[in-house]
């Protein structure tokens, strides 16, 4: 299939499809769409920015279109769950662009706003419900929603759902819904305990790929820096400094490095925001929104803020902390390069995190090129770099993947959201060997959240197995390039500027890196 009027789809969908300027599908879509307009169950597996969305949205609203059928009052025909806030809005907002012809009603909800506003949206029952798992269950305990009605599940970023720790919430929803229904998964990798839940709840499905497992983005150039905890403050203003440094994801590991950062580039007067759990809804949006502006050209995240963060040009990805969780890298450097255009991924490694780099090259089957400070880097003082490694051993040590509490596994609810102390640990001088240093608490655990509260202020009850939604980012608009766009694949970076300089690496050897980020 080269063009989307080859599969049959809806006047409606065509329509809708031809005013965003879309005409050629993607691999995804081209492989998705036709089974799934066939009612067979699906499980997708591709990488973000290929254009999972609409590779499911299509189909779903040409099916719609055949039936006129009204929703259930207080259920939904579709039930699409999503791990993330931002996520779950960019999936509605592509559902009321491609059916903004069609007469149906879709709607989102997730924690951080008011539950009765949702709860009133839901009273005459919605065609498209789109939502995140601690929510949804949420409304179904308060008797506002039934899942008898549903028609099609749609599970996007089912790893994703999975590393956050919705599993029990996943099989509790599952048991609620009819047995007979289109069920949809998409995911960015296929771990065994995907292929697990894929084979439990999908009937003879149809399998697409079309990348290989735990695969990086082609045209994403990567490298790496070592570099001790309390150099990487001042090597990332320095390559901030950068002017082909047009739009910058930072990631870090934690919440409270993600504020740190921030805090040390407004010293050197570099504007940046931070995007995370603990930062309230408009505090996301607002960050999100001058992001996207350019307003602000540097976003600092965690890793529940991954997936959902769709904005057109962004050009570089500085993972500031390598993440604990490996597959967790594919996902931020696949921020960038999206839609066929190119993009660097730069990541600060210190001794403590080679371990995570191995993981990493381990499951991706590729080493990261090394390269060294770059030219004109001036080393921060042996005080300066002391006193920013102390801040960073503020926190309890983490663990090496595989080896305990993964990131996204929480220590249940009921813990307060500042966690434990470490386990009769003093705090040394010296961060013990071999484990790089964690947050009190992985962002996206289980916990007891503010922004789950009822209107009388008191934590909403739930079962202790459910796990709710990570507090994760603002609602992240779809910005579309003019030209011939394809859904899903958002925008093309713009041509980064002029070449940089070179730098040379550890051991003499001479290594341009900079110059990447102006590619074609």
């Amino acid at each position: 299939m080269t063009q989307f009027t080859d599969f049959g789809l809806a006047q409606p969908v065509l329509r809708a499809l031809e005013e965003a300027g879309y005409t050629a599908p993607t691999p995804i879509q081209a492989q998705a769409i036709p089974p799934a307009m066939e009612g067979r169950d699906l499980c997708g597996i591709a990488q973000t920015g290929t254009g999972k969305t609409a590779a499911f949205a299509l189909p779903i609203l040409h099916r719609l279109s055949l039936e006129n059928r009204r929703a259930p009052r207080r259920g939904c025909r579709v039930l699409v769950l999503s791990p993330t806030r931002e996520l779950a809005n960019q999936i509605a907002e592509s559902f009321s662009d491609y059916g903004r012809h069609l007469p149906y009603t879709n709607t989102v909800v997730f924690g951080g706003v008011t539950i009765s506003r949702q709860e009133r949206a839901l009273a005459p029952g919605v065609d498209i419900l789109v939502a995140t798992p601690g929510r949804l269950i949420d409304l179904i305990e308060r008797r506002s929603l039934t899942l008898e009605g549903v028609e099609i599940l749609v599970l996007d970023e089912a790893d994703q759902m999975l590393d956050l720790g919705f599993i029990h919430a996943l099989k509790r929803i599952v048991r609620m819904l009819p047995a007979k229904r289109q069920s949809l998964f998409f995911s960015a990798t296929m771990p065994k305990n995907i292929a697990g839940l894929a084979d439990q709840y999908l009937r003879d499905p149809v399998q697409v790929a079309v990348t290989p497992v735990a695969t990086t983005a082609e045209r994403v150039d990567q490298t790496v820096i070592f570099a001790q905890t309390g150099v990487k403050q001042a090597l990332l203003a320095h390559i901030l400094r950068d002017p082909s440094f047009e739009r910058v994801l930072v990631f870090t590991r934690t919440k409270h490095g993600a504020d740190r950062v921030v805090r040390n580039l407004d010293k050197v007067g570099m504007v940046s925001a931070a995007i995370h759990g603990n930062k309230s809804q408009p505090q996301r949006e607002r960050a999100l929104a001058a992001f996207k502006d350019g307003d602000c050209r540097v976003l600092v995240a965690t890793d529940i803020a991954a997936r959902g963060i769709d904005v057109d040009g962004v050009s570089h990805v500085v993972n500031f902390d390598l993440p604990n969780v490996p597959e967790s890298y594919v996902h931020r450097i696949g921020r960038t390069a999206r839609a066929g255009a190119t993009g660097l991924a730069i990541s600060f490694c210190n001794d403590e995190e080679k371990a995570y780099l191995r993981d990493i090259e381990r499951i991706t089957r590729q080493k990261v090129p090394v390269s060294g400070f770059p030219e004109g880097f001036v080393m921060p003082s042996r005080a300066e770099a002391d006193q920013l490694a102390a801040e960073d051993r503020d926190r309890p040590r983490g663990q090496r993947p595989g080896g305990g509490q993964r990131q996204g596994q929480g220590r249940g609810p009921g813990r307060p959201d500042q966690g434990r102390p470490n386990q009769g640990r003093p705090n040394g001088n010296r961060p013990q060997q071999g484990r790089p240093q964690q947050n009190r608490r992985p962002e996206g655990a289980a916990a007891p959240r503010a922004d789950e509260r009822r209107n009388d202020g008191r934590p909403a009850q739930r079962p202790a197995t459910a796990h709710h939604e990570g507090r994760n980012g603002p609602r992240a608009e779809q910005q579309r390039p003019a030209g011939n766009r394809q859904p899903g694949g958002r925008g093309r970076s713009e041509q980064r500027g002029a070449e940089g300089s070179r730098s040379r690496g550890e051991g003499g050897q001479s290594i341009a890196w900079l110059d990447r980020g102006s590619r074609n």
